[in-house]
């Protein structure tokens, strides 16, 4: 049960940074590859806020939240968008280019740094028992946070007119403008949800881990999105499918005693989902004519 725990605790941060891939891909069919690097920012915004003006959880989540979701719009704006009608190995070129300008950019010294940076503590840390099986407050904080979001993500896409917009942009791209739905609003929209959610999960993973560096988001990043693979990309329930499904395989690799194995078994679980079903576990079949 202890075990358990702890994967439920990481698949949550997982799955809110793959949520971001998978609603991307899902609209406009592009892999964001600079999404892990909108996560290692949200991470920096709370260290410099608790740092710097004493914020809170409240407040450190409203300003992660409120600056991923502004530099998401401007990375699609400024970076993405002149290249929507280009062919997508320019995009591609273009989102592994804003990662690195990302990572460089807060690894100057006039800006953070390339050193690591503690983050100081700003949540009350309890400590709780159930029979054998310990819990902190901060993995309560961590699994309710990041299911209530998840739940209201999924709320969102299925019942509001937002929601279903951008259902029918991601099911036909040339149609929606004839119904009069605004597509560079709708994407734009999809990149501010999405990032948003990554600077949940950058809080989230520096209240467990309290240390932030310029490139912390290159694997958390790569096995977010695996995750989304691994459920199906496009799909978020899928991508919390496979959130889960990568942690409780590395906690378990941990466990058994194989810790130097964790990554390699997350890459391993994601070739043997794509011999066996291309699609993702949770993903459609699709034909595309080339």
């Amino acid at each position: 049960m202890q075990q358990v725990i702890n994967a439920l605790m990481l698949g949550s941060m997982y799955a809110l940074i793959a949520l971001g891939y998978t609603m991307i891909y899902g609209i406009i069919r592009f892999i964001n590859f600079a999404h892990g690097d909108v996560f290692m920012v949200g991470a920096y915004i709370v260290f410099n806020v608790v740092t710097i003006f004493k914020f809170g959880f409240w407040g450190a989540l409203l300003c992660a939240v409120l600056g991923t979701m502004l530099l998401g719009v401007v990375i699609e704006r400024v970076a993405y968008k002149p290249l929507r009608n280009a062919p997508k190995i320019s995009l591609l070129i273009t989102a592994i280019g804003v990662s690195l300008f990302l990572e460089n950019f807060v690894a100057l010294p006039v800006v953070m740094g390339s050193m690591p940076k503690v983050v100081p503590s700003f949540i009350p840390i309890s400590i709780y028992s159930l029979g054998n099986v310990k819990f902190s407050s901060a993995q309560v904080i961590i699994l309710v946070t990041a299911v209530a979001l998840m739940i209201f993500l999924g709320w969102f896409i299925r019942s509001t007119k937002l929601g279903r917009a951008m259902r029918a942009v991601s099911s036909d791209y040339a149609a929606v403008p004839l119904m009069g739905i605004n597509v560079d609003n709708i994407i734009s929209m999809a990149f501010a949800i999405g990032s948003a959610l990554a600077g949940v999960g950058g809080l989230l993973y520096v209240i467990v881990y309290p240390e932030v560096d310029p490139f912390m988001g290159i694997m958390l990043g790569t096995k977010a999105f695996i995750a989304a693979v691994v459920g199906g990309i496009g799909n978020i329930y899928g991508a919390v499918a496979g959130a889960y499904l990568i942690a409780f395989l590395e906690v378990a690799m941990v466990a058994a005693g194989y810790s130097m194995w964790r990554d390699a078994a997350a890459f391993g679980l994601l070739i043997i989902v794509l011999l066996i079903k291309p699609s993702g576990l949770f993903g459609k079949f699709e034909k595309e004519k080339v």
